[in-house]
């Protein structure tokens, strides 16, 4: 016992005094020392464990002391990426288009007592992109105006709670400005949408292989002055996610939802950001038609132990989704499916992709989508799907609804830290504008990707 005492001692100074330095490398020292004595039989694994916990509760309370940190936070985690971006567009009918992007992100998660989480993250973004409306579906900024200064906006302001947190059940709820809570496709949301409002996440662990998900949100779109029927984002989503063979290569995930903005008259282009083009829309600007969209997605999942120039298991993925809204007389459905090869992400890791997508004009909201795939408008007011009202520019690329085509991607991640991307979208438009005037647009996407 006294050897055990002895030993626990040294080993929370020396964790105290490694985390304070700094020397990763010697606290994963630490812990394979800890798993060899266990090992050897000298601890057990209980034992093992509270050394651990001591270690960590030594470091917290001594960065604590250092940091003026108050004793209710349990950690401190700070985040972030840069993306540098080169992209181009080729068109028949316009001149090809060059343009260099970046995307910066950083933000820090404070962990607290009792099952608390609160977050922000800082993001670029351009706000000329909608007259003045930063643009809610991307961090990119464009470099132009002659090395003009750059903005810095929230991008995410939230906090979490999770009381519920055992073996087989997990509950939260989340309020403010942050990720979506939903998992779907680009049909949907673009991926840099973080939405405003209230989401809850439960989840049910049947066992080790099958877990149940229920997601839910209330989300605000815009808020008026005027009239008290502001639009607003409900949505449902149930999950089921399975692990089907004991050495996990075949693992599956579908999923239900119902998608559904209130008040969906008073979506001007003239009250929101105006990025995209595509829904059928009044001679008042109006959106025509509503939305309320089903959407329904699975994928499944077969992993090889190994795979040429792979470092690790080596998943190949097959998937697709399907979105309908009921709540349009036209041009209501969209779809996509698709393969991927690997995963990017770690050290000496890379995916190959290709995905086949179609979105009406009417299936889901215009501004909430994907802002990369696109095609070309001869002209914006030569077809009723249009959204004219704050558009004044022709010939040129719009994304939005109302476009079909492939998208092929290719990553490499040399360290972990940093990953390569290539990325080509070959699109057209479902209803050309004007009718017959041809729509298609091929665009490149490389980007060098730095997470921190």
């Amino acid at each position: 016992m006294e050897k055990q005492t002895i030993l626990r001692r040294a080993l929370t100074t020396g964790a105290i005094l490694t985390a304070l330095a700094g020397m990763k490398a010697q606290a994963q020292s630490q812990d394979a020392l800890l798993d060899k004595l266990v090992t050897k039989g000298v601890l057990t694994q209980d034992e093992a464990k509270e050394l651990r916990d001591e270690a960590d509760d030594g470091f917290r309370k001594s960065y604590q002391a250092k940091s003026g940190m108050p004793d209710f936070v349990n950690s401190l985690k700070f985040n972030g990426d840069f993306r540098g971006r080169y992209e181009s567009f080729f068109n028949d009918q316009a001149a090809v288009r060059h343009r260099w992007r970046y995307r910066l992100r950083f933000g820090a998660v404070a962990s607290l007592h009792d099952n608390f989480e609160v977050g922000f993250r800082l993001g670029s973004g351009d706000a000329t992109a909608a007259g003045g409306l930063l643009d809610p579906i991307s961090n990119n900024q464009t470099l132009d105006n002659n090395g003009a200064k750059k903005g810095i906006y929230i991008d995410l302001a939230y906090a979490k709670w999770t009381p519920i947190q055992s073996s087989s059940w997990n509950w939260g709820m989340t309020a403010g400005k942050m990720e979506n809570p939903f998992v779907t496709s680009d049909l949907l949301f673009d991926n840099d949408y973080t939405p405003e409002g209230v989401a809850s996440q439960l989840k049910y662990t049947i066992n080790a292989q099958h877990a149940f998900r229920l997601i839910g949100g209330g989300f605000v779109i815009d808020e008026s002055r005027t009239t008290s029927r502001d639009p607003f984002l409900i949505a449902g989503q149930a999950r089921f996610d399975s692990i089907w063979d004991e050495k996990q290569k075949w693992q599956s995930t579908a999923g239900l939802g119902v998608f559904t903005l209130t008040h969906d008259e008073n979506l001007l282009n003239g009250n929101l950001p105006n990025i995209n083009v595509g829904n059928s829309r009044t001679a008042t600007g109006r959106p025509s038609e509503g939305f309320n969209p089903l959407f329904a997605d699975a994928s499944v999942t077969y992993t090889l132990d190994e795979f040429p120039f792979y470092a690790g298991k080596f998943p190949i993925k097959v998937g697709g989704d399907y979105l309908h809204n009921p709540a349009a007389q036209n041009y209501k459905d969209g779809y996509s499916m698709g393969i991927t090869f690997g995963k990017s992400g770690k050290r000496k890791t890379w995916d190959i992709s290709y995905r086949f997508r179609e979105l009406q004009a009417n299936a889901w909201f215009e501004e909430l989508v994907d802002s990369d795939s696109g095609a070309f408008y001869k002209s914006v007011s030569g077809a009723d799907f249009l959204s004219t009202s704050g558009q004044a520019t022709a010939n040129t690329f719009y994304a939005g609804t109302n476009v079909r085509g492939h998208v092929v991607k290719a990553s490499y991640s040399p360290w972990d830290t940093f990953t390569l991307g290539l990325t080509y979208f070959d699109m057209d438009a479902i209803v050309e504008s004007p009718i017959g005037s041809g729509s298609h647009i091929g665009r490149l996407q490389v980007d060098a990707i730095w997470k921190f």
